[in-house]
Parts: C-alpha cells; sequence; structure tokens
C-alpha cells in the first residue's frame, strides 16, 4: 500500500478543490492516466497517477479542499513510481509527484511525542486554518495520523456541530445562510484584502474623445495599443513594486492582465508583450484567453506576472471607477461605457462620442505627475483616428 499527496500544483499554493474524481476505488489504473481535476486559484489542473496500481482510497470528494502535501489517493501497487510529469498546455502539475506512506509535516523538526514539553503540535496546514477559524486552540487536539498528526477530521471532531458546513435544503435567498466563497471568489477576496493592506491607492479620471474613429475599430485592441503608448510615455507605470527592499522593477516587455468576469468568479488571463503585435494578433489572443477563462481551461502559464492591468467594465456599465492594484503591479486603467456628450468645439457645441477613464496607481511608488503623463498619452493615441 503507497500514499500518493496531492503535490504542489504551482506557484506554491497551498490548497486545491476537487473539482471530479475520474477514477473510484477499485480501479485499475495506469502511470500518467489522469486520477482528478483539482481546482487551484489560477486554473483547473488534471492530475495524474504517479503509478500503476488499483486504487484503494480517495481521500476526498467533489467540493473538499485538498492541503498541498495531504493525502489523495491510495494505490495498491502493481508498478513502479514514475519520474515525473513535466507540465503540458492543457494543464499538468510541475515536477516529480512523490508517493509514501509518510504524512506530509508543515515544519521539519526533529519527531517527538506528541504533546511532549516544548513541542508543537503536529498539524495538516487545513487542519491548523480551520481550528483558528473555529477559535480552537490546535494543541489540545488529539490527532489520529501518524505519529499525532492533526487532520481536519480531528478539528472537526473537536468542534462537533459548530464545523459542519450550513445545509443546502433551502437556497440562500430564502433563508439568508453564510455561502462558503470557494475557488476564484475565495481568491478574489485573498487578493484584495492583499491589495488593501500593501496598497497606498490613488485614482485620475478623463475622458478619451473617439468620436472620429474609423468604423470598425476593436477598442480592447484600441485600450492595449493606447495602453503600449502610456508605458512608452512613462516606463515607471509598467513596473512591480517589492515593500520589502523599498524597490521596483522596471519591465520593457508590456504584459496586461485583462479582468474577465466568469460565473465563478474574477479570473485575470494576460496578453504579452502588447506593444510589439498587431490589432488582428491582439483580437485573436484576447478570444482565445477569454473562452479560457470562462471555460477554466487555460494553463497557470497565461494568469501570471502581468505588468499592467486592465478592466474594460464599460461593455456592461459604469462610466468611472476606483478599480484595484493587484500587487506586485502599480497600475491598472480602467475603461467605462462609451457614451454620447455634449462637448465645446471652439464657439459651438457638438455631440461626440467619449470613452471615460480611470487611472489607478501605487503612490507609495509611482508619483502623481507620473500617473497622469502616462494617462494623457493613453488619451492621445484613443484620439488618433485609427
Amino acid at each position: 500500500m503507497s500514499r500518493f499527496n496531492l503535490p504542489d500544483l504551482g506557484e506554491g499554493l497551498h490548497e486545491a478543490e476537487i473539482v471530479r474524481w475520474h477514477v473510484a476505488v477499485g480501479d485499475r489504473v495506469d502511470v500518467d492516466q489522469p486520477m482528478v481535476a483539482m481546482e487551484t486559484a489560477k486554473a483547473v489542473v488534471e492530475v495524474p497517477s504517479p503509478v500503476a496500481g488499483v486504487i484503494a482510497a480517495l481521500h476526498g470528494k467533489p467540493g473538499d479542499t485538498v492541503a498541498t502535501g495531504g493525502p489523495l489517493v491510495d494505490f495498491r501497487e502493481d508498478g513502479t513510481a514514475a519520474t515525473g510529469a513535466p507540465v503540458t498546455a492543457s494543464g499538468g502539475v510541475v515536477g516529480h509527484m512523490p508517493t509514501s506512506d509518510e504524512e506530509f509535516q508543515e515544519v521539519a523538526l526533529p519527531r517527538a511525542a506528541a504533546g511532549a514539553p516544548g513541542t508543537r503540535r503536529r498539524a495538516l496546514p487545513a487542519a491548523r486554518d480551520l481550528a483558528r477559524r473555529l477559535g480552537l486552540d490546535i494543541e489540545g487536539i488529539r490527532g489520529s495520523g501518524r505519529d499525532g498528526l492533526v487532520t481536519v477530521d480531528d478539528v472537526k471532531a473537536m468542534a462537533g456541530p459548530a464545523a459542519q458546513p450550513p445545509s443546502r435544503t433551502a437556497s440562500i435567498e430564502s433563508t439568508g445562510e453564510i455561502e462558503v466563497l470557494r475557488s476564484l471568489r475565495r481568491a478574489m477576496a485573498q487578493s484584495m484584502s492583499l491589495a488593501r493592506d500593501n496598497v497606498m491607492e490613488c485614482t485620475v479620471c478623463d475622458d478619451a474623445d473617439i468620436e472620429h474613429w474609423e468604423t470598425g475599430n476593436d477598442y480592447t485592441a484600441r485600450l492595449l495599443r493606447a495602453i503600449a503608448a502610456g508605458c512608452s510615455a512613462e516606463p515607471g507605470l509598467n513596473a512591480w513594486f517589492d515593500a520589502t527592499s523599498q524597490g521596483r522593477r522596471l519591465f520593457h516587455k508590456i504584459d496586461v492582465g485583462i479582468a474577465v468576469d466568469t460565473p465563478d468568479g474574477l479570473l485575470v488571463p494576460v496578453i504579452r508583450d502588447v506593444g510589439n503585435r498587431s490589432a488582428a494578433e491582439l483580437r485573436e489572443d484576447i478570444n482565445r484567453l477569454k473562452i479560457g477563462a470562462r471555460d477554466r481551461t487555460l494553463p497557470a502559464s497565461d494568469l501570471r506576472d502581468f505588468t499592467f492591468m486592465l478592466s474594460n467594465f464599460g461593455v456592461m456599465a459604469g462610466r468611472y471607477a476606483t478599480p484595484v492594484v493587484v500587487p506586485p503591479a502599480v497600475a491598472i486603467l480602467g475603461a467605462g461605457k462609451v457614451s454620447r456628450d455634449v462637448v465645446a468645439v471652439g464657439d459651438r457645441m457638438e455631440i461626440h462620442r467619449r470613452m471615460p477613464l480611470s487611472l489607478t496607481f501605487d503612490h507609495r511608488c509611482v508619483t502623481g505627475g507620473e500617473a497622469v503623463r502616462l494617462l494623457g498619452a493613453v488619451i492621445r493615441d484613443l484620439e488618433l483616428r485609427n
């Protein structure tokens, strides 16, 4: 018998949620056969089997969250372990995926008897987090795992009914129940908390007059081109800021993360090198990323390392906003709903189409002058005929 623990699915993520099992207890599997789809804050990843054997136990059901390093599958083996499975474009597991009878240990400390004076109770990260949220002292919980390891079930048993999820027999709308945030919504909550606690945000707003655009202009592609023009005029906003070292890193390439609204929550796929691509190339990539975001089929490589952000919220509603900068990036441009406004042209009044723009920047490392210079360059590019 051997146990397969959930490996790091990339980006150093601490947990993943079971979406669906492809196998059942008693099934025979081959090396690299997909066993389970796991959803992280980044993407849905198919986890393959590291060995050939028979499934002896599955740890968790769809909807359960598994900590990285926590038990996932038990095998009765009839083969040898794989040497590792590299990431592929359709999703996969980074590096070697170990199988062993050893439980994941949160800290690399010499083993000591459970409850011995001066030792810290060994517990799965998910169990420690649950105990903290329920107001329980993890040191007072007896672990049922190997060498006294505290599991999530141990915490639930100690808490009793307080640890049980709310009933779903009635709708949230009619009962006012708490809906536990999962997947993208949980990741969004964490990102917004990080931004709130670490960014000094300031927002400036203005409008771009696009009355003279030629027919058929692609709004999003034009916005991306304008961002490239703005970052060329003010490179300091195409950057990351490291508060620990009090330093910023400027980038030559402009990789723009575009906020995409999905039924599961907000996702931010990244369009690479927008300053060196044609409108047709940008549109092709926009379509691919939007479809992949809504289907949750994008690899993690398409969801990381943006250097600037765009929120094109005006396609739905809203003129101005205070978009949120997600660190380590330092700026985000929001594009509001295009409207027909009365404007003064010389001594007469005309009606022009105008695009409202809202630029939020991290005032810790970006000056107001830098921000408005970038915004001015964005507006000048948008106001070109084509």
